[in-house]
């Protein structure tokens, strides 16, 4: 009866083992398969983030660039505007200096007039 007792436990022990082992395998499988989702979900964060970001890139550029139009812009007007102040300054010097000459040109006039008379 012992050995009938003993032989019972011993093949209860070795199903049991038997059945955690294939029980654990497929926990191992599941917890594989979980992981592989894992990194399947990251993958696409981690991609779209990339996305984000090479969109937030682009548009800085696009800013940049229309910042960059403006001040060429601003610059070209300041450019123009100085042309235009420099022009009408050169145009009243000359006025003046014309006027200056016909000045002299008739003080002269006059004392030669004076002189002759």
């Amino acid at each position: 009866m012992k050995k009938l007792v003993v032989s019972t436990i011993l093949v209860l022990a070795l199903s049991m083992s038997f059945v955690s082992c294939r029980e654990t395998a497929e926990k191992a499988k599941d917890a594989a398969s979980q992981a592989e989702e894992a990194l399947e979900e990251t993958g696409n964060d981690l991609k779209e983030a990339g996305e984000d970001a090479m969109d937030k890139a682009k548009e800085a550029g696009e800013s940049m660039k229309e910042a960059g139009e403006k001040a060429i812009d601003s610059a070209k007007e300041a450019g123009e505007n100085a042309l235009d102040s420099a022009k009408e300054a050169g145009e009243e010097a000359m006025d003046k200096a014309k006027k200056i000459g016909e000045d002299v040109k008739n003080a002269t006039k006059e004392a030669a007039d004076k002189i002759s008379q």
